[in-house]
């Protein structure tokens, strides 16, 4: 041989190793003679370049896995292990398929130190890594659209889960499919949090610690979670739990291009990830839990929550503190309890509550062939049955759920949720909303000790010789004032009072402009504060009448709390909703400042005595709380407690919807403003005007 023959063979020789390593190192395949080994940066790569599996350690610990991440992502994101809880210390790992079908991860000793399992034995089997992210071993000449696996990880998460995945329960192998998250950023062995799709009852998906329920997503409705916070429709994905007779599972699938990941942090939060190509990083879609009340059962048996409130804890209408002492302390635990004790054999009856996130479902009963009157029949029968609802709200509404202990991890949802029926004594049918606990004379005695306003050295808010004198800080001081006071009225005293007339010639100012609410004349006393009662004599003052009292008759809470958004408007201008009308316009005070708020120029509504002395921050902050105090769905309006928490922090407000009566008119001669809307009412000339209700 001469020496070009000698250099072409060795060339040839060279090529061939090279174009062995090259193909294998591209490959999504791993068969019994080729296998990976830590140290020499080789890797199996998913056949359309998605994922890669290889050797790594995480974070600064020196221990070394068997994990898989996005290939090209710049920022590498693990989101699977095989030996989490099994790590190599050296960098001498293999990892083999091996007959009958297993993948055997080897130390440098050449001891197993994590496998697979199969319940069938192949002759030839392989190991393949797919473009949804799933390793699977097969036999060599099955493909992978038949699913028949001999193992596949999938069926074996860690911390996340990915478009496809079934998270829950396959009944005929009794194998549950969970997430785990890691115990920290540099071990991926499973830590304190779990997150299942759990079939003891309607499927719903829990969050644990240990063995102990933090977070519950509500039962599936056929579209959503019940009363799930992030149930909002994505471009991204879709999610949905299915079910037969052989399997239940909740997963999601990829409806895009954008690269989503759901993962379980090992500090128990729930986060749907999606990469932002332009910023190369994740940016966070979703988070679970999103506020105080996904916390599980936080209000106790029948207490409800609410996130806008403040004590975020109360009892379902009709329900009482089971501990007086402890609900007042924040300690919820204990739940509420009917206020009438039921007695079934007399006969009960079901009244409905809407807007509700639904009850843990672990201990319910379902059938979804059921009507809704079907499950009412059913229920009432049982005098176990503590309450039904629909099961799946698509198409009108289909299925039935009942609970048949008491009801636990209710949220209220005033933009979502379901309606529920609930048993209660039958007496309870027929109690108004809002009623009177006391005699006429001891509601006299009860307001007189609150009006305790001396004439002689009070002035009221309207009095014009005082406007001067108030400059920002103090209305600033009155705003809150009178704030704390409604809280006080709707919350905290022993019994619930709504004012009904609340207005400027309401609010009396001491000499230290402490704001004091006056004339009780018209007040109601109420037992629950998220109702309302209906009266066939609407009493109040035009310009600060919430739209559901004038027009319908309906009177709750968020009557006080429109007004009280019409007060804050009025304070902040120094000019009356009834009597300002804009010149341009044609618009009465709200309907101005809406106008202005929409436009981001709400300063201009400052009083141009308050130039000197005004914080803007805290002047549009007020504006902003006031035009969320006075929109036209009474379940927009936030509570009294809330209104003060959002004046005096920093955190963005939500924005606020349309108002009620916000509306177009003329001025008269007067100067006062008037409205098609009001035609019909009779005004007098007295401070308070009297409206027919019709």
């Amino acid at each position: 041989m001469n020496m070009p023959e000698v250099v072409y063979g060795t060339f040839m020789l060279v090529f061939f190793f090279s174009s062995i390593y090259l193909c294998f190192c591209a490959t999504d395949i791993m068969t019994t003679i080729d296998f990976l080994k830590d140290g020499e940066a080789n890797v199996i790569t998913s056949r359309g370049g998605i994922f890669e599996m290889g050797f790594f350690s995480p974070g600064k610990s020196n221990n070394r896995y068997v994990g898989m991440w996005y290939k090209n992502i710049s920022v590498r994101t693990v989101v699977w292990v095989a030996n989490r809880e099994a790590p190599l210390t050296s960098t001498t790992g293999v990892l083999k398929v091996i007959e009958p079908g297993i993948l055997v991860l080897l130390n440098d000793s050449s001891n197993v130190v994590w496998s697979t399992n199969t319940s069938r034995s192949v002759q030839n089997p392989v190991a393949q890594l797919l473009d949804s992210g799933n390793l699977v071993v097969k036999q060599s000449d099955h493909g992978v659209d038949d699913g028949n696996f001999l193992w596949q990880s999938f069926d074996h998460p860690t911390n996340t889960l990915l478009p496809g995945m079934k998270l829950g329960w396959n009944f005929v192998t009794g194998r549950e499919v969970y997430l785990s998250s890691w115990k920290n950023d540099e071990d991926p062995a499973p830590g304190d949090y779990t997150y299942h799709c759990d079939p003891s009852g309607y499927p719903q998906n829990i969050m644990k610690k240990g063995s102990d329920a933090v977070y519950r997503s509500g039962p599936w409705n056929g579209r959503s979670f019940s009363g799930s916070q992030n149930s909002r429709e994505c471009p991204y994905y879709t999610i949905g739990v299915f079910t037969s007779k052989t399997e239940l599972y909740f997963g999601y699938k990829r409806t895009s291009s954008v690269i989503v990941r759901l993962i379980l942090s090992q500090n128990g939060v729930l986060q749907l990830w999606t990469w932002g190509d332009g910023k190369q990083d994740w940016v966070p879609f979703l988070l679970i839990p999103a506020d105080n009340c996904d916390t599980y059962k936080l209000c106790g048996a029948y207490g409800s929550c609410n996130s806008q409130d403040f004590p975020v804890c109360g009892c379902l209408d009709k329900f009482v503190p089971n501990n007086s002492e402890a609900w007042k302390k924040t300690d919820w635990s204990g739940g509420c309890v009917r206020r009438t004790e039921l007695n079934c054999l007399k006969g009960d009856v079901f009244l409905k509550y809407s807007h509700i996130k639904l009850p843990d479902t672990r201990n319910s009963w379902s059938n979804v062939t059921m009507t809704l009157e079907e499950c009412k029949d059913f229920c009432s029968k049982n005098c176990s049955c503590m309450a039904y609802s629909i099961a799946d709200i698509r198409n009108g509404g289909s299925g039935c759920i009942i609970w048949l202990e008491d009801l636990l991890d209710i949220r209220q949802e005033p933009n979502g949720g379901q309606d529920i029926y609930i048993r209660m004594a039958a007496s309870e049918a027929g109690m108004s909303f809002c009623y009177l606990t006391c005699s006429n004379r001891n509601r006299s005695s009860y307001y007189r000790e609150r009006d305790t306003c001396g004439v002689d050295d009070q002035t009221h808010l309207v009095d014009d010789s005082q406007t001067k004198i108030l400059d920002w800080p103090k209305r600033f001081h009155i705003i809150n004032g009178i704030a704390r006071g409604l809280v006080y009225l709707h919350q905290d005293s022993q019994l619930r009072i709504i004012h009904r007339d609340l207005k400027a010639n309401n609010i009396l100012l001491d000499k230290d402009m402490n704001p004091k609410i006056s004339d009780f004349g018209l007040a109601k006393i109420c037992e629950e504060d998220d109702v309302g009662a209906m009266t066939n004599r609407v009493v109040g003052t035009h310009g600060y009448l919430s739209p559901e009292y004038a027009l319908y008759g309906k009177y709750s809470v968020k009557s006080d709390v429109f007004s009280f958004g019409i007060l804050v408007l009025e304070i902040v201008s120094g000019k009356s909703n009834r009597k300002s009308c804009h010149p341009d316009y044609n618009l009465n005070l709200l309907g101005h400042a809406w106008n202005l708020y929409k436009e981001g120029r709400s300063t201009e509504l400052i009083d141009e005595c308050l130039s000197d002395s005004c914080s803007t921050y805290e002047v549009v902050r007020s504006i902003g709380v006031g035009l969320l105090c006075v929109q036209q769905c009474p379940e927009d309006r936030p509570s009294m407690s809330s209104a003060v928490l959002m004046l005096n922090n920093e955190g963005l407000l939500p924005l606020a919807k349309q108002p009620g009566f916000y509306i177009e008119g003329y001025a008269s001669s007067s100067g006062a403003f008037s409205s098609s809307q009001y035609a019909e009412s009779i005004v007098t000339e007295t401070p308070i005007t009297i409206l027919t209700a019709r």
